[in-house]
């Protein structure tokens, strides 16, 4: 089995998307600690002039000692309406935002009281609107434990894990010795972000996922692929046994 995971973070963009795709099962990893200014609640979409942050506001109070599934949003703030009517005033013209619109608004006249919970319920339809298929499981529901490349390997090896998909950073911390001794092998993702049909000029990268889906719908995720590794070619290479 092929694993990965990631922290929940607000609308992802494409990189995300193509980690998982090259895993049978994810992990929604928030168990760890929230970070200031991170991408666990805000991102950015493309306006008419430049990108533009959507942040969900946080009740930060004591954050340094919670995990992000403990982290709660303040809905003090009219969060939702901004998001939504940015979203709408930037996308409207888009050829695909009548196709996902209903869906994502009706995420935005929800309300949401727990960060994690609404990372995680848009990311699974975003998962479905991309067609990607994959086992998705809460990190709260385990034990595991450990830090950073021994966090991971931990995970790993409770999930039964045999080779195990790092981000790009991942490098910086993986202990890959060890994963190989205990018969996982360690692959680094290497993103090569593709360029697609946006709206407002010239083409922006690392955006939200929805700047994708509303400019190229159904064929999303091919484009997210282009020039990327997929699953088949790990089962298929020396880099998975």
């Amino acid at each position: 089995m092929i694993l990965t995971a990631h922290q929940p973070v607000y609308l992802p963009w494409l990189g995300l998307f193509h980690k998982i795709t090259l895993a049978d099962t994810f992990v929604s990893f928030n168990q760890v600690q929230y970070l200031k200014k991170d991408w666990n609640n805000r991102n950015k979409i493309k306006a008419s002039t430049d990108a533009v942050w959507l942040t969900v506001p946080v009740l930060s109070k004591g954050y340094m000692t919670k995990t992000i599934a403990e982290l709660e949003i303040n809905n003090n703030v009219n969060w939702r309406r901004k998001h939504w009517r940015s979203i709408y005033l930037n996308y409207k013209s888009a050829p695909y935002f009548d196709q996902y619109a209903p869906i994502l608004e009706r995420v935005y006249c929800t309300e949401w009281n727990r960060l994690s919970e609404l990372n995680d319920h848009m990311l699974r339809l975003f998962l479905d609107m991309l067609g990607i298929e994959v086992t998705f499981l809460d990190a709260s529901n385990f034990q595991f434990r450990g830090r950073k490349s021994d966090l991971v390997l931990d995970m790993c090896k409770q999930l039964e894990a045999e080779a195990y998909i790092f981000g790009g950073r991942g490098r910086d911390y993986a202990d890959v010795d060890s994963f190989r001794r205990a018969g996982i092998e360690p692959i680094f993702q290497e993103y090569n972000h593709p360029q697609y049909s946006q709206l407002h000029g010239e083409f922006i990268p690392n955006l939200a996922i929805i700047d994708l889906l509303f400019n190229c719908g159904d064929r999303s995720l091919e484009i997210i692929m282009e020039g990327n590794l997929s699953r088949h070619e790990i089962r298929r290479s020396d880099l998975y046994k």
